[in-house]
């Protein structure tokens, strides 16, 4: 089912968690919020891996990692999809048939394969359809 899930990259939910990103620290709070008011937020065993190394380690305001921990625990309420063999396999098609990078395709397929019908990524093209799901940039 695609209608009205949404799998958020990693970066959507470091933004919501990086207080100086300024006016993407505000939007990602508000998608991020309204995906658990409506339950309809995806991720994924990569995206909460890259969180915690980027909250702990890469924003100006870094996170202790018991905070993090929590943050990540928190997430994993949500739909988590496992990357797999399957997965890996998608994403090695996604990457040659769309030139993306292997780990930017892991996320696609990803979002593939956990039924959403929106990936919000600010790092892939926006408005582009991939196998049904239709990739957004909420920052534009």
């Amino acid at each position: 089912m695609r209608d009205g899930k949404v799998f958020i990259d990693t970066n959507v939910i470091v933004y919501a968690y990086d207080i100086s990103a300024g006016e993407k620290h505000s939007k990602a709070v508000e998608i991020i919020k309204g995906l658990w008011d409506t339950g309809s937020g995806i991720t994924s065993t990569q995206v909460l891996q890259e969180f915690f190394v980027n909250v702990t380690r890469k924003i100006t305001k870094p996170l202790d990692a018991v905070t993090a921990k929590e943050i990540v625990k928190d997430f994993l309420k949500w739909k988590t999809v496992i990357v797999d063999g399957e997965i890996i396999m998608d994403a090695i098609d996604i990457h040659s048939a769309y030139k993306y990078s292997f780990w930017d395709s892991v996320i696609i397929a990803s979002a593939i394969n956990g039924g959403a019908g929106t990936l919000f990524s600010e790092d892939l093209s926006d408005k582009q359809t991939i196998k049904g799901i239709v990739i957004r940039n909420p920052f534009k």
